[in-house]
């Protein structure tokens, strides 16, 4: 399996999971205080939204890649 092959596969398993769960969160860290010794923190949970287009746009174009990207010789 060519490196073209992989990345149409990686392509199509991003666009699915992206349909699946339409997003995805982290937790950022933030130092909203120091006084002295005294340190506060906040985590702040961010949501990343994934639009359905760019989900059926990596699906297509990882099929497609994965069609027509192989070595031509």
């Amino acid at each position: 399996m060519n490196g073209s092959k992989v990345v149409a596969l990686v392509l199509i398993v991003a666009g699915v999971l992206a349909l699946m769960y339409g997003g995805f969160s982290y937790t950022k860290d933030t130092q909203k205080a120091k006084l002295g010794p005294i340190e506060l923190s906040v985590k702040e949970r961010e949501t990343v939204n994934v639009p359905v287009w760019a989900g059926v746009g990596a699906i297509v174009i990882g099929g497609l890649l994965f069609a027509f990207g192989g070595s031509r010789r």
